[in-house]
């Protein structure tokens, strides 16, 4: 009897992060409407292209539109930036919304979320497994449209280098580095909203909710923006960074706005997550 008391008590095995985070990757990437949502993605640059180039074959000179529309032609590198800020109007904020409804809200409505908060995995693992999901596949999301849109770019509207809105022309190579920019500063932006998407998700097991009220976020702080006598509450609304992006195309390049942009909406991926784990902490299924 004694001998039995003894002996060491059979421990649960917890598994290696990384095989945790490959499996949430297959699984995320797996699904149908993931990879419907990045080949619609992927074509938005290659839709934009084709069109600027139509209508800068037939507009005999005139401008093809304002912003950096009225840049792109001739100037190929410029195509994917277009592209990306044009999408973060509504397309990059619902695939991110999408994603985080389908990380913690879809995983209670298909009855497995339970499964997984008594599995041997520690809550506040398992919510950084599938924040990493959100946040890998929204990054591969943003690459994937500036991979075709530079192609797309070079060639339907040609071009070696970046002509900036400042008037200046910038090499082959520092264009790229521009592009790449944009798409560091358009993933955070990314996250930032699938933070938010993430805390509504962790409240809810609809994730029709989560989509809904992640755009009214969108909606509401575009509206708020626009209002004379709400000035100051446009330092802490969301979008609010979303309309520095296009700035990048500028020579020299405004970093402060920039970084204050990031700083932005790294506050909103840190009280997001906070909120997303103070409820998965003490949620029961």
């Amino acid at each position: 009897m004694t001998a039995a008391l003894d002996e060491p008590r059979a421990t649960a095995r917890r598994a290696p992060l990384t095989r945790l985070l490959r499996s949430e990757l297959r699984m995320v990437l797996r699904r149908p409407r993931t990879l419907i949502g990045l080949a619609l993605l992927a074509l938005v640059p290659v839709v934009a292209g084709i069109g600027i180039a139509i209508a800068t074959g037939s507009s005999s000179g005139e401008s093809v539109g304002d912003g950096l529309a009225s840049l792109v032609e001739g100037n190929g590198l410029l195509l994917p930036i277009f592209g990306l800020t044009m999408s973060m109007t509504m397309l990059l904020p619902l695939t991110g919304a999408m994603l985080a409804a389908d990380a913690l809200a879809g995983e209670a409505a298909n009855g497995t979320l339970r499964g997984l908060l008594v599995a041997p995995v520690g809550r506040a693992r398992l919510l950084a497994v599938k924040a990493f999901g959100v946040a890998a596949v929204s990054l591969f999301a943003v690459l994937l449209m500036a991979a075709t849109g530079i192609v797309a770019g070079l060639l339907l509207l040609g071009g070696d280098g970046m002509l900036t809105s400042s008037g200046t022309t910038l090499p082959f190579g520092a264009g790229l580095g521009r592009v790449l920019l944009t798409v560091v500063l358009v993933t955070v932006q990314v996250w930032a909203l699938a933070a938010v998407a993430l805390a509504v998700s962790a409240w809810t097991e609809h994730p029709l909710i989560v989509v809904v009220v992640s755009l009214g976020v969108v909606i509401v702080s575009g509206v708020l923006s626009v209002i004379p006598a709400l000035d100051w509450l446009t330092p802490a609304l969301i979008t609010t960074s979303w309309e520095a992006i296009p700035e990048v195309v500028k020579d020299p390049l405004p970093t402060a706005t920039l970084l204050t942009g990031v700083l932005r909406a790294g506050c909103y991926i840190l009280i997001g997550y906070s909120i997303a784990l103070s409820r998965m902490l003490t949620r029961d299924g």
